[in-house]
């Protein structure tokens, strides 16, 4: 099984996410992971928190057989737009790390804060994995 991309004809090609993507199987629903390790230690830094975050959907995804290239959908939210934009350069290379090249249905926002006061991003993730 494989996810199908839904891109309208005309739309522009998005950079970096799809516009949707649609596939059949069984349904993953990842709540939202922050930037800290097993021990509860926050990564220094936006990029490092979100390439922790993004290892710890995938840590997830992988208790029911999943791999990064079934994730659908990623809900991004962090504490502030500034910095993300400021990252651009450095983020792709730390989210290729973690998730290849595969790139899924994305929303960021901004939000005021975050539970953990630590916490610069905390991202959501729902995943397709093929029927068994």
């Amino acid at each position: 099984m494989s996810l199908i991309n839904l891109q309208p004809k005309g739309w522009p090609a998005p950079k970096g996410y799809a516009n949707g993507l649609m596939g059949e199987g069984r349904l993953v629903v990842i709540g939202g992971q922050i930037g800290w390790d097993a021990a509860g230690r926050f990564a220094e830094g936006f990029v490092p928190q979100v390439r922790q975050a993004l290892s710890n959907i995938v840590a997830v995804l992988a208790e029911a057989g999943g791999k990064p290239e079934h994730i659908a959908r990623l809900t991004w939210y962090v504490t502030d737009i500034g910095e993300y934009r400021a990252s651009l350069a450095e983020l792709g290379p730390a989210y290729r790390a973690v998730m290849g090249r595969h790139f899924p249905a994305m929303t960021l926002v901004q939000v005021v804060s975050l539970v953990e006061e630590e916490a610069k991003v905390e991202i959501e993730a729902t995943a397709i994995l093929p029927k068994v």
